[in-house]
């Protein structure tokens, strides 16, 4: 699977490449930077291209929960990429690739990133996160129960005024932006 998105001048395209295995010489792929730990669990191949040219490439991985690649399993920013990978959250420089930061913002995976001025909203399973632009968590909640729902649906919501999660007994949690718990830790929002 693959994502391919812009970015000013440049195109970005993103693909899983579980395949991948660091030192190996049968890599159907290979990358100018890699940032992968000892068998990852998820490994996402990155290139940079510029009238269809490569200008860099890198790959990241870490080895908790998988992540799969999804319109809200990353933010593109004018200077940055900052992408959900496994229990991690990797911040890369476009067009260079450089790695700018890497924060563990769960305990197994992120699933989803929004940006919120600036700062950044993580929803991952274990815990609901708040990161700044460097990366440094500035508050994070976990619940009774892991952060989805049976079907997957309705589970995670951003409005203007709170953060909406519901765990896999259909509680609810609200937050504000600052993290703090609105009206207890589980209620039924109507």
């Amino acid at each position: 699977m693959s994502r391919n998105y812009s970015c000013g001048n440049y195109q970005i395209e993103v693909i899983e490449d579980s395949l991948y295995a660091l030192n190996s010489v049968d890599n159907v792929r290979q990358y100018d930077e890699i940032y992968l730990d000892e068998d990852s669990y998820t490994v996402f191949g990155i290139r940079v291209l510029r009238d269809n040219l490569k200008v860099k490439s890198a790959i990241i991985g870490s080895n908790q929960g998988a992540t799969t690649l999804h319109d809200t399993a990353m933010v593109i920013e004018d200077d940055r990429l900052v992408i959900c990978c496994s229990d991690s959250i990797f911040s890369l420089s476009i067009p260079s690739l450089s790695l700018l930061w890497r924060t563990r913002a769960d305990f197994f995976t992120c699933f989803e990133i929004f940006q919120h001025k600036d700062c950044y909203i993580i929803h991952g399973e274990l815990t609901i996160s708040m990161i700044d632009r460097n990366g440094h968590i500035l508050w994070q909640h976990g619940g009774r129960d892991i952060f989805t729902t049976v079907d997957g649906r309705d589970d995670f919501t951003i409005t203007n005024d709170y953060i909406l999660a519901t765990d896999w007994n259909n509680e609810k949690y609200k937050f504000d932006f600052n993290g703090n718990i609105i009206k207890g830790c589980s209620l039924e929002i109507t």
